[in-house]
Order: structure tokens, then C-alpha cells, then sequence
């Protein structure tokens, strides 16, 4: 039993001492910074820094709020003090602002009545139609003498427009009183002139014996229609065209102006002015036969 105490006690072992690594052994190994946890901590720390600031905007935000908030409470409790106040004469000055009444609306009568005049543009009152015959001629000379003739024999047949340009009517020649509408129109004129080319023609075409007059049909035709033209113009003034255009005017006019509202409505016209007929042309050698037709009403 001793001897095996004796061992037990040779057998206890020390304990293990820490081994120190050589400065060698130190220097090999580098230093590596946790530099992820130290950037996470710097982080932290200032956001909460910043959080305790008792001057931050969030804190000046609340105080804009609170104050805005206050003001608009009490002007709130004066204005609710000044109606207790005032009783019912703070609403009547309310109400009447709101329902006072407003201006009656001005209207222009004379601008209108041109307006509505003014819309039917040129207005034809009379037509006149008119058919006629016109005969022109052309010779051939030699040294002065005649050799031949050509003669072109033209029946045409057109119509004159007249009436009033009530594009050109202003203000001016409307005057009002009272319930009375005078409107002053503008003189009758000449609207149109043409010949009606389906119905009028060519009656006969001759160059006379052997054919020695010249080949000039195209020359001769637009003459006879010019002549044809001047002759309408110049039956329709002569048969008192302008004087009945200026007649169905006035009834045109006072029937259009009934509809206004105007009890008593009243139209002046003016007589056709000096250029509203062309001079007379000089008249054609005789034996031309001419038929003529009366004016009529435009359709």
C-alpha cells in the first residue's frame, strides 16, 4: 500500500504552462481588424447622437406644426366672438356681399342689327333676262379695196343680278329710340351679268363669195358677247332694274327686322349711284333684231 501511494504522488502531473510564442513566430502573422464591427458600431453610435439632439428638424417641425395649429385656433375663437357680438348684422354684411346684384347686361342693338343684316351678304331683289341677236363682221383689203367679208350672226341670251352689297353696312346707319328701328340701306347696284352659254349660239357664219373674207369666227363669236353683255346692262338700267331692286329690298329688310321686338321698324334707301349703269355703247349698224323680256322676281 505504500508503494502504491508513492507512485500515485510521483505520478501527479503539473499543470500545462502556457505556451509563449516566439517574437518570430508573432511578427508572421499579420493583425487583422474587424473592420466590419468597428464601421457598425461608429454608425450606431452617431445615429443615436443625432436622435438625442434636442435641436434636430423633427423637433423643429413639431414646433411649426404646434404653432400653426394655435394661430389658426384663435382666429378661429375671435371670429366666432365678433358674430356672438354682432348678432345677425354679421351675417346680413355676409349675405350681402355674396347676393348683391349685379349689373344689368348691356347690349349693343345697333351692332346686332348689322350683324343679322349683315348675314345675308348680297341680297338679289330683281333679275332681268333679256335675249338678243347681234350680227358682226370683218373685210379683207387690198391697197384699201375690199376683196371679201365675213359676217357671224350671234344669238345670246343672259341675265342681270341687281340688288344691295349689305357686306358694307356699319353701325352708323342704324339709329334707335324707344321702341323704333331706323336703318339706313346702301344704294342698289349691278350684283352680276353673264350669258347663258348652253342657250345662246352661233346662228350663222359666212365668209362671203368664194370664201375671200377672213377666217376669224373665235374674234367675231367674243365680240358678240361682249356686245351681247353691254346690251343687257343697258336694257336692264333703261327698264328700271336698280329702282325695283331697291323696292323688294326695303319689304326683304322690314320682314327680316320684324323679329327684333321693335314696334314700329322703318327702311331708307338711296337712290342708284352715278356709275351704278355703264355709258351707252355705240350702237351696231341697223337691222338687228332684238327681243326682250320684262324683269322677274328671283327664284
Amino acid at each position: 500500500m505504500q508503494r502504491d501511494e508513492s507512485q500515485n504522488q510521483s505520478r501527479i502531473e503539473l499543470p500545462a504552462q502556457p505556451q509563449v510564442q516566439s517574437q518570430e513566430q508573432s511578427q508572421s502573422k499579420p493583425y487583422k481588424p474587424r473592420k466590419g464591427n468597428y464601421w457598425q458600431r461608429q454608425r450606431r453610435s452617431s445615429l443615436r447622437g443625432t436622435a438625442e439632439q434636442p435641436g434636430s428638424w423633427v423637433d423643429l417641425l413639431k414646433s411649426l406644426s404646434f404653432l400653426t395649429a394655435s394661430s389658426l385656433s384663435l382666429v378661429t375663437v375671435l371670429l366666432l366672438l365678433n358674430m356672438v357680438r354682432s348678432g345677425t348684422g354679421f351675417l346680413g354684411k355676409i349675405f350681402g356681399v355674396v347676393t348683391a346684384p349685379q349689373p344689368a347686361p348691356q347690349v349693343d342693338v345697333r351692332s346686332a342689327v348689322v350683324q343679322q343684316v349683315r348675314g345675308v351678304s348680297e341680297l338679289t331683289t330683281a333679275i332681268f333676262v333679256m335675249e338678243t341677236v347681234v350680227p358682226t363682221s370683218r373685210e379683207r383689203t387690198i391697197s384699201g379695196l375690199v376683196v371679201g367679208k365675213t359676217t357671224l350672226l350671234y344669238i345670246g341670251y343672259g341675265e342681270v343680278r341687281a340688288g344691295l352689297d349689305l357686306s358694307s353696312l356699319t353701325a352708323d346707319a342704324v339709329q334707335t329710340q324707344g321702341d323704333s328701328l331706323l336703318l339706313r340701306l346702301p344704294p342698289p347696284r349691278i350684283l352680276d351679268s353673264k350669258i347663258d352659254v348652253n342657250r345662246s349660239k352661233v346662228y350663222d357664219y359666212d365668209r362671203g363669195f368664194m370664201g375671200m373674207g377672213p377666217d376669224v369666227a373665235p374674234e367675231l363669236q367674243d365680240l358678240a358677247q361682249r356686245k351681247t353683255l353691254e346690251r343687257l346692262i343697258q336694257s336692264a338700267c333703261s327698264q328700271g332694274l336698280l329702282q325695283t331692286a331697291n323696292d323688294r329690298a326695303r319689304l326683304a329688310i322690314s320682314q327680316l327686322l320684324s323679329t327684333t321686338g321693335y314696334r314700329q321698324v322703318t327702311i331708307e334707301t338711296q337712290p342708284p349711284t352715278a356709275d351704278a349703269c355703264p355709258p351707252p355703247a355705240p350702237e351696231l349698224p341697223s337691222g338687228n333684231p332684238a327681243e326682250s323680256a320684262p324683269a322677274i322676281p328671283p327664284s
